[in-house]
């Protein structure tokens, strides 16, 4: 079987958006171009309709009512419109904000912002395995907490958190609870009603749907949410976001949701076995080391670290063949170890040679046999020029220096 290079293996970063779905949003680009704010023609009713079924379709995927969904450009906008619209909503209750070292940058930084507003945020750690402790949750809970933020799923390491416990200690203490939960919506059941979540972000692209498009999830009853908009002008969106909304985007956002309602579990079985076959054929590796939980998390995702290598070299020698990311964040001037990967305590060697692989619905057996081959055959040969290996192999103490982009 002939296989089309580079093999995607990067789905936590993007995903192709389903020719179904590109199928359902074509005709919105074209003959049904209207505003969905105009309701004085059929212009707009149409577009409106059209949004208003996307609307269930993404409230369907989640457990919640369609009223509750607020359209956004992605999950980063969502992400700030709750941490940024909640805290400007209650700041007669308090400023206190409790969050993990672990959350998408998103969120972590839209903190940072919030607290030069005056916000209090307590980051709570994360164990070896990613995992938050419900304890030191409730330990961080105080009379002006107004807000906890844990993310659903690990974009780096697709861990799970217990989402449901979190909502219930949120529930008891009169809290509400926010989850970014752009990497676990259609890929495994969210249910904001069963796991207690007060507001959610999602965004389109994540889950085969297109660019440019998200979601917040504002719960309505028991309690009702309420948020400060962010962007003022129009009041679209219940007052929440203004702006003329997306149309296809929307579209392709609801049919996607609409797909994943359908097929996500089915998906979800192939891809864990797919990702556990991956995982037991790399490491086979010499010094190898899978990140995070591997009872907790997505079944598409394995992030993995080899040691004694560094990745600002390993991946260029993949991305011809594999395209696969780090999680590095990389500067003009270095490569810095993933904050997620040394929150759970991994040594330089190990969070600056860390791969993330994230499957998807196209990849195949054949596809993930290829890529433990290549990645076998990369990081042998990588390791037989690297000073560090040989280094290893003679029993050499190295320190962190040793580990600096020119070492």
């Amino acid at each position: 079987m002939d296989l089309k290079l580079p093999i995607y293996l990067d789905h936590n970063s993007t995903t192709p958006c389903d020719p179904r779905v590109l199928e359902e949003m074509l005709p919105y680009f074209g003959q049904r171009f209207g505003n969905a704010a105009s309701r004085t023609h059929s212009f707009g009713w149409e577009a409106e309709e059209a949004v208003n079924l996307a609307r269930e379709q993404v409230a369907s995927l989640i457990g919640s009512q369609s009223k509750e969904i607020v359209f956004t450009s992605g999950a980063t906008e969502a992400d700030n419109l709750a941490l940024k619209g909640v805290f400007d909503a209650y700041l007669a209750k308090g400023r206190h904000i409790i969050t993990a070292v672990t959350e998408h940058k998103a969120v972590l930084d839209t903190c940072k912002h919030l607290e030069k507003m005056g916000a209090e945020i307590s980051y709570l750690p994360v164990d070896e395995s990613g995992l938050i402790s419900l304890d030191e949750l409730k330990a961080a809970v105080r009379p002006t907490t107004i807000l906890i933020s844990i993310m659903y799923a690990n974009n780096e390491i697709g861990v799970v958190q217990p989402i449901a416990e979190i909502g219930k200690i949120a529930r008891k203490e009169g809290i509400l609870f926010f989850c970014d939960a752009t990497q676990a919506v259609g890929k495994i059941k969210v249910d904001v009603e069963a796991d207690g979540i007060d507001l959610m972000a999602c965004s389109a692209h994540k889950l085969y749907g297109p660019k440019g498009v998200g979601a917040l999830y504002v719960r309505r009853k028991n309690p009702r949410v309420k948020i400060i908009a962010q962007m003022d002008g129009g009041g679209h969106e219940r007052e929440m976001r203004s702006g003329t909304l997306n149309v296809p985007g929307i579209v392709g956002f609801g049919k996607a949701c609409d797909l994943c309602s359908k097929e996500m579990e089915e998906d979800g079985q192939r891809l864990s076995i797919l990702r556990d076959r991956l995982e037991i054929g790399l490491t086979q590796i010499e010094a190898s080391d899978v990140n995070g939980s591997k009872e907790h998390r997505l079944p598409q995702v394995l992030n993995i670290s080899f040691k004694y290598l560094h990745a600002d070299s390993l991946l260029p020698a993949l991305n011809k063949s594999i395209a696969v990311s780090s999680g590095s964040a990389c500067t003009s001037a270095s490569i810095e170890p993933s904050y997620v990967l040394k929150a759970l305590g991994k040594a330089d060697d190990l969070a600056h040679a860390s791969i993330r692989f994230g499957l998807g619905r196209q990849n195949s057996a054949s596809e993930i046999d290829f890529a433990i081959v290549q990645v076998t055959e990369t990081v042998k040969r990588l390791r037989e020029q690297s000073p560090l290996w040989e280094m290893y192999r003679e029993g050499k103490k190295m320190d962190k220096k040793a580990w600096s982009p020119s070492g």
